[in-house]
């Protein structure tokens, strides 16, 4: 009897398939067939809303079948199946939490296939699928859901993108979110913001309104999902972009396998696709580059947001996240402060009370707090901050894990504002880098080389070193003061100037003139102007600035220096100083007539462009060597987050295994399973990229004994002979090898 029932419905299905090729080649031939069909669908879909949940097997599995036929044709009859969207609409909303889960399943397909089908336009289908999304109490339904509003969402924006769409959606999770803070409903926004935010289809301040509405709300998975989104949204962004980069063809290796192997339909099908996938990569890299804001820039008001998050989920008592939630939303403000230097100075007072070794992850409040530092934040307000810190962690009585731990968070509260310490605690501190732990030298040591670069001054003279001492005596360097900025310049406009002085003076060598112009060539060179390249009119007016030695007697050559003695030693010391300032006074003025001018060509922006990278790969090569005058300490982590990982990073070190640090040692190197040659490696690569040996290789390895044959007969051969050998060679070569591969 069942075996008689599966045979007839599989039978039904063999009948609806035939009948749906049969119309899709021939509309209107089989045109009385469907209207028999439409019928049958209105009478069972009657009796189906009648009673759902009464429904048999069998009269389900026909109106299962019915709902497809009439799905995959609606498309051909599109006056007479004007109703059947309708109709899938209200059976999904009405009845979807007690129809059979295949019926429903199949409904949520038809939807889709009528919305690829232009039947019906994006915004009904997702306005139908997304209430049942945060309302439906079936797991496999949401998720089925949420997969069809995603694909649908990326499908609509494949082409281009699509504002209306975008913002009808956007506008349906805003209100979601802040309808009712306390509902749960509001993680489904977010899964479909941050999925939609990392695959780069929404990348405007809207979605980030939304997320940013969500970290406010009342419910802790909500607020945690969202702060996870401003946390580490951007870093899955870029991950899935280097993912899909990676994929790339090797179409070499595709016709190297072509023209060794024999020649197959299959191969060139995959040859083909191939070079239409390197194709396609091609325009995809040709495009101009999306301008991928970060979400923490795209803000509106981040004051605000920063005040309210903090007054909401730290500062109140009423708050009821967890430690862990907390930590994740103080990370978050801290990043608001310290990116957008915002002023929160409740923030630091709150602080004081975590600031201790028994404190549980401690380590994340002192991450957070050296985050949330900037220039801008008063001197006094942090002083008491790192009193603390330097009385609970640093101290003779301390673990060397806490020790370092807490020197470590000074130096990076301290690299971002150096106005926050003193010079009684700072001599203090600096006296650990002899201690016999590495972990507490390397942090003091660290400290130490910070405020020779940003604070000499608090130092003694005995610790700081020479470049300081040099600086501060010349008063080329001095501590900043509160609020003091930078003035704004031209990065590597230093670069440009020192290269167009080259220039000049290696032209001048070439056409055997002395490399200094008097000021009659300087006024030739500045009245000339070559329009070919366009570089000469910003060359020019580098020669303006150079420094020139003026003697009384021009003709007479500047005397050799003599060593002397005693006093004049000093005197000798200070006119080295004095020339070596009016050197750096020139360079200046140098790069300020520069700047101010002339006006640089598109040449010299991409001079300007070459220099900046050279320079950074030689700083790359000779190591992180820190800019004068702590510039570079500052900014250091302006754009990256800080993390617990940062401040107890040698004492991690200290705990690790050999094996463990071995393999910290190989990260992100090529990997040697053991000592090989050169040549060696070059073959394990061939072989691993699928490339065979070259005949020459085979000869090498072939047996002996199997050539000793051939190596006398070719010894026998008469000139004729070898003549038509060679020229079979020849010919076998010209038509590509035996198996014609060139042909």
């Amino acid at each position: 009897m069942v075996k008689r029932k599966v045979a007839a419905l599989e039978k039904l299905d063999a009948d609806f398939a035939s009948l749906q090729y049969k119309i899709r080649r021939d509309p209107k031939s089989y045109k009385d067939d469907f209207l028999k069909q439409w019928e049958q669908y209105e009478s069972q879909r009657e009796i189906f809303l009648m009673s759902p949940t009464a429904a048999t097997a069998d009269s389900v599995e026909s109106f299962h079948n019915m709902i497809d036929l009439i799905a995959h044709v609606a498309d051909c009859y599109p006056q007479e199946t004007q109703t059947f969207p309708d109709d899938l609409k209200t059976i999904l909303t009405q009845h979807h939490a007690v129809i059979h889960p295949e019926l429903r399943d199949k409904v949520v397909g038809s939807l889709v296939l009528l919305r690829r089908k232009e039947v019906i336009d994006s915004a009904t289908v997702l306005t139908t699928l997304f209430p049942i999304l945060v309302s439906s109490p079936s797991k496999t339904l949401r998720e089925l859901l949420f997969n069809k509003i995603l694909n649908d969402l990326r499908n609509s924006n494949s082409k281009s993108i699509n504002h209306p769409l975008n913002r009808t959606i956007q506008t349906v999770l805003y209100n979601l979110v802040t309808d009712d803070r306390a509902s749960p409903r509001a993680i489904w926004a977010i899964k479909l913001t941050r999925e939609l935010w990392k695959r780069q289809i929404w990348t405007d301040a809207k979605p980030v309104d939304v997320m940013k509405e969500a970290c406010l709300a009342e419910n802790e998975k909500v607020v945690v999902g969202a702060v996870r989104f401003f946390l580490g949204g951007d870093k899955e962004r870029e991950e899935l972009e280097d993912e899909s980069s990676d994929d790339e063809v090797d179409l070499s290796k595709v016709r190297h396998q072509m023209g060794i192997n024999k020649k197959t339909k299959k191969q060139k099908k995959q040859y083909d696709r191939a070079v239409s996938k390197v194709k396609s990569m091609e325009r995809k890299n040709n495009k101009p580059h999306p301008l991928n804001f970060s979400a923490l820039h795209l803000l509106h008001d981040p004051q605000e947001f920063a005040e309210q998050l903090f007054s909401r989920h730290l500062q109140s008592t009423k708050a009821k996240l967890s430690l862990d939630s907390k930590i994740l939303v103080l990370q978050l403000v801290t990043r608001l402060v310290g990116l957008h230097k915002l002023t929160v100075v409740p923030l630091y007072s709150w602080f004081i009370k975590f600031l201790s070794p028994r404190q549980q992850s401690v380590t994340s409040f002192l991450a957070s707090l050296a985050q949330g530092t900037h220039n801008l934040v008063p001197p006094d307000v942090l002083e008491p901050l790192i009193q603390k810190i330097a009385n609970e962690f640093v101290s003779e009585a301390s673990a060397n894990e806490v020790a370092a731990a807490g020197l470590n968070s000074i130096r990076e509260i301290c690299a971002r504002q150096p106005l926050a310490m003193t010079d009684t605690l700072l001599q203090d501190l600096v006296q650990y880098r002899k201690s016999k732990d590495k972990g507490v030298m390397m942090a003091a040591k660290g400290l130490l080389s910070l405020y020779r670069e940003v604070g000499a001054e608090l130092l003694k003279k005995r610790d700081r070193g020479k470049d300081a001492t040099i600086g501060l005596k010349d008063g080329l360097q001095h501590q900043r003061k509160y609020g003091e900025e930078d003035a704004g310049g031209i990065e590597g406009l230093d670069l440009l100037a020192k290269w167009k002085e080259d220039e000049k003076k290696s032209k001048r060598a070439a056409k055997g003139l002395p490399e200094t112009a008097g000021s009659d060539e300087e006024k030739d060179e500045d009245d000339g102007f070559n329009s070919s390249d366009w570089e000469v009119g910003s060359d020019d007016s580098s020669s303006s600035g150079e420094w020139i030695n003026v003697s009384d007697d021009e003709d007479e050559a500047p005397a050799p220096k003599k060593q002397k003695k005693g006093g004049d030693a000093s005197e000798a010391e200070d006119e080295d100083k004095d020339e070596d300032k009016e050197d750096r006074e020139a360079e200046l003025e140098r790069m300020s007539k520069l700047a101010t001018t002339t006006i640089l060509t598109p040449a010299d922006l991409a001079k300007l462009q070459e220099l900046r990278a050279a320079a950074s790969v030689e700083k790359a090569v000779n190591g992180n060597r820190r800019s004068k005058r702590g510039g570079g300490t500052e900014n250091r982590h302006a754009d990256d987050g800080l993390t617990a990982e940062n401040i107890e990073a040698p004492a991690r070190l200290r705990k690790l295994t050999k094996e463990e640090k071995v393999a910290l040692a190989k990260e992100g190197k090529p990997e040697r399973e053991e000592h090989k040659s050169t040549q060696a490696i070059r073959k394990s690569k061939k072989e691993a990229a699928g490339k065979s040996t070259s005949n020459r290789e085979k000869q090498r390895k072939k047996n002996f004994l199997m050539t000793l044959g051939k190596a006398k007969s070719k010894q026998k051969r008469s000139l004729v002979e070898t003549r038509r050998v060679l020229r079979g060679h020849v010919e076998r070569s010209t038509r590509g090898g035996r198996r014609r591969n060139g042909m």
